[in-house]
């Protein structure tokens, strides 16, 4: 539209600059600088008013139709941004990259200089107002060179930078770990995502870059990285470099994620089992919500990172819960330490906003007391330090920057502002020349308020004020009634502007003051600026140092609030055995408990023991008896053990979880065209081709979504394939009873059921796991607890007797069908029979009977039954 738009008519030079611009980023939405505003044009105007709700106006014309229009105030930019970004939105910042002053020297009529600064989107942002405290924002880019898939991935806000080579069967386990707000790919690939130039990728340019930001002559010391993981790497940087226009933000040394370094789970199983965020896309309600307890938002960040991404190493595990241990033991050091984390900034996030330049003087304070914190940290845990291998780790990543603390606490005042254009941030003593710029404003603006006084008196006028904008500086400002008195030509006052109401004058000797005002206080902000700009080139030199105790805070905060939790519920201290195996007495689903107690009502705990000699659980039992909720607790278990953490159990122990695959539940996915059956079937197919003699697997009804005998067939086939050849741990809940006759030539199948009862012709759940299977579904019970009508419940019955007698008689399940009257025929003759026995019931005084009487009458009524 804008190419055409020009080649109608010579555009203004104002619409000139900004086509100009428009061109550099044509898939953002453009925020143009003027003045106080950022205004948008043309297609961006309709674009952000919808969004915005704000007015669509118009300014001038172009190409003889008006020009739309809508803008959003400078200072209160962030907040819209928000609303573009969570709508899908990329924004471009075109700023004035000089003064009205500067462009005037250059000519009478010249355009203020504009330039786009920076381009936003959702996973490039710092700004705390556009991001969740409590939740990483990961940028991910795919890359492909020499016949591989290469991920490279980076939280801008805090630096955290990841590569890892993967293959198209794994990319969207590793997609759905990060869950990325923003995904590059090359132009042409095939993958979904933002499509950046196909150079971008480059591997080789990827390699030199990366030295050139490390300074460094090889890669070597941060990994042996292949040329997909560099590729994607140069997308990465490529895209950062232009989002950044040539600004790249603090990237911390690349951390390669090595195939099988933790517990492989892929999307459809983060999903069924709601690691960190429900099926919904809640965090409330997910496991993570359901553990969090820490007590700052880089701790909630890293404890996400760990549920996400649990542990294969064995010593790693168990530092971790080591150090929860620790604190779980020792409250008071526990309640103290977490008393000092809760008072803590963001010294992360505050770090990335300061290296992408978009920081501020509060975030040098939080810098100094952050590190300040940390260090007054180490001094109260160093006497604990024995008592744990990974607290006697972090402990010195606690301390260090002495000297950055002591500058930052000498030159800033107690609480330095977010607008550094104001000033005001710099201690009073730091620099001797600034305090006499300073006192020198001071003594002006005392001087100011004199004159205002002296003019008062001399011409009487009570309501005249000396006041200042940006436009006129400082003035004289009188009522309109007042003004002839002023506009006299022996005065001493000359005319400036009148407006309704009021009329502004200057004087000389205001005039004077008011210049050595306004020199004092320009020359104080830019010498506070100088400051500013100094003190963040110190705070960048240790960069990399302050993000180590940014993690090593955040690493306590999670161990902590773990401990917390463990204490809280009653959780206990996992231990690891070196086959597979997955003992666990009184488990509880930890979410699902939180959530009866939330109601007032109990959880039932439940043990489960696979070993490699019953590897293999198949358990029956009616709906609703609480089946899938037995099969996910345990792969809870296992991932929040792996994880570094307590676990909801009387006692557990585990052989360690390479992979981790559950299929509880299906939906359709009609995007891609699968119905529900298809969904469960590819699930399914990836556990088979997947799973490993170390791998966990939960099977919840597999093959419900087709014909009995079908469906019947391939549970047979699943259950048989899973101990026979992927000879994993596994949990598989069925309705099929015909797959308990499997217990009689699997070796390694054990038979359980969840407990039933039916009391009154009421199904009575008991949500415990017994051994052996299911003496029967308990299907109709639980349908009449469903409230299916009586007819249709009695019917059900008719047609289960006659499929049941007619499968004894010749075991095919069509037998006996044709004997079946019409439904109407039967609900009616079944609700007569109802009918009439009730009325025989409602005509009995059971006070008035004797105990024959009762007695012929229970015969009666027995006969009446069963007519």
């Amino acid at each position: 539209m804008y190419r055409t738009a020009m080649t109608d008519a010579a555009p203004t030079p104002m619409m000139a600059q900004y086509f100009t611009l428009k061109a550099e980023a044509p898939d953002c939405l453009l925020f143009y600088r003027m003045g106080d505003f950022f205004e948008l044009f043309f297609d961006d105007a309709r674009t952000a008013s919808a969004i915005l709700d704000i007015a669509l106006t118009a300014r001038g014309e172009h190409a003889g139709q008006p020009v739309p229009m809508c803008g959003v105030p400078a200072h209160s930019a962030e907040a819209y941004l928000a609303r573009l970004i969570k709508a899908g939105q990329r924004v471009a910042i075109a700023e004035q990259v000089e003064s009205p002053a500067e462009a005037k020297a250059r000519g009478s009529k010249s355009l203020v200089a504009r330039a786009v600064v920076r381009v936003v989107t959702a996973g490039t942002l710092t700004e705390e107002a556009l991001l969740d405290s409590r939740a990483a924002n990961w940028l991910v880019a795919i890359g492909e060179a020499a016949g591989g898939l290469g991920l490279a991935a980076v939280d801008v806000s805090t630096g955290r930078f990841e590569l890892a080579a993967i293959t198209g069967a794994t990319l969207d386990a590793e997609l759905a770990r990060l869950n990325p707000a923003e995904i590059v790919v090359a132009e042409g690939s095939g993958f979904d995502g933002l499509a950046r130039p196909r150079e971008g990728f480059d591997s080789a340019r990827a390699e030199t870059r990366l030295k050139t930001l490390y300074g460094v002559a090889t890669l070597d010391g941060f990994g042996s990285f292949s040329r997909p993981e560099l590729a994607a790497a140069g997308g990465l940087l490529a895209y950062l470099d232009h989002a950044g226009k040539g600004t790249l933000p603090f990237l911390q040394p690349p951390e390669r994620r090595l195939a099988g370094g933790t517990m492989m789970i892929d999307a459809a199983t983060r999903e069924s089992l709601e690691l960190t965020r429900t099926a919904q896309g809640n965090r409330a309600g997910s496991l993570l919500d359901i553990v969090d307890r820490t007590v700052t938002g880089a701790g909630a960040r890293m404890l996400g990172a760990d549920l996400a991404a649990p542990l294969v190493d064995r010593a790693a595990i168990a530092a971790r819960l080591g150090l929860v241990r620790f604190f779980a033991e020792d409250q008071t050091t526990r309640d103290a330490m977490r008393a000092s984390l809760r008072a803590l900034p963001d010294v992360g996030r505050a770090l990335g906003r300061l290296a992408a330049g978009r920081g501020s003087p509060r975030d040098l304070g939080q810098l100094r007391d952050g590190l300040s914190a940390a260090r007054s940290l180490r001094g109260a845990l160093a006497a604990s330090a024995a008592l744990s291998p990974l607290l006697a780790e972090l402990l010195p990543l606690l301390d260090g920057h002495g000297a950055l603390i002591d500058q930052l606490a000498v030159a800033l005042v107690p609480s330095p502002p977010i607008d550094a254009a104001q000033g005001g941030y710099i201690a009073e003593g730091y620099d001797a020349a600034l305090d006499e710029l300073r006192a020198t404003g001071g003594d002006g603006r005392r001087a100011i308020a004199a004159l205002e006084a002296r003019y008062r008196e001399s011409t009487g006028i009570g309501a005249l004020k000396i006041k200042h904008n940006g436009v006129l500086g400082y003035h004289i400002e009188v009522p309109a009634r007042h003004a002839d008195a002023l506009m006299a030509a022996d005065s001493g006052f000359t005319h400036r502007q009148t407006l309704a109401g009021v009329v502004r004058f200057n004087a000389p000797d205001l005039h004077d003051v008011a210049s050595r005002v306004t020199q004092a206080g320009a020359h104080a902000l830019a010498a506070e600026a100088a400051h500013l700009e100094a003190l963040i080139a110190l705070a960048m030199e240790s960069a990399a140092p302050i993000a180590a105790t940014a993690n090593a805070l955040a690493r306590l905060d999670v161990a902590a609030g773990l401990a917390a939790r463990a204490i809280e519920g009653g959780w206990c201290l996992p231990a690891f055995a070196d086959h597979p195996c997955l003992e666990i007495e009184g488990g509880r689903h930890p979410v699902v408990e939180a959530s009866l107690a939330r109601a007032g009502d109990r959880f039932v705990a439940n043990d489960c023991k696979l070993s490699p000699e019953r590897r293999l659980w198949l358990v029956t039992g009616p709906n609703m008896g609480g089946k899938s909720t037995f099969l996910r607790q345990n792969a809870l278990i296992a991932v929040l053990a792996q994880a570094g953490s307590y676990v909801p159990a009387a006692r557990a122990r585990l052989g360690l979880v390479d992979r981790l695959f559950s299929r509880v539940g299906a939906s359709d996915n009609l995007a891609r065209g699968r119905s529900t059956f298809m969904v469960e079937m590819v699930e399914t197919a990836a556990i088979l081709a997947q799973a490993t003699p170390q791998s966990l697997v939960i099977l919840d009804e597999v093959g419900r979504g087709t014909s009995t005998y079908d469906g019947l067939a391939i549970a047979w086939a699943v259950v048989e394939a899973v101990h026979e050849t992927n000879r994993c741990r596994c949990l598989f809940a069925t309705h099929y009873h015909e797959l308990t006759r499997l217990a009689e030539r699997l070796d390694g199948l054990s038979l359980h059921h969840v407990r039933a009862r039916e009391w009154k012709g009421d199904l009575v759940l008991l949500h415990e796991i017994s051994d052996g299977p299911a003496d029967r579904s308990y299907g109709l019970a639980v349908a009449k607890l469903a409230g299916l009508p009586p007819p249709v419940i009695a019917r059900a019955k008719s047609v289960l007797a006659k499929l049941e007698a007619g499968r004894a008689a010749t075991g095919g399940l069509a037998a006996g069908l044709d004997e079946l009257p019409l439904f109407a025929a039967a609900a009616a003759a079944e609700e007569e029979k109802v009918d009439a026995l009730r009325d025989a019931l409602d005509a009995i005084d059971v006070d008035a009977l004797s105990p024959r009487e009762a007695l012929e009458l229970i015969y009666r009524l027995k006969a009446l039954a069963a007519e």
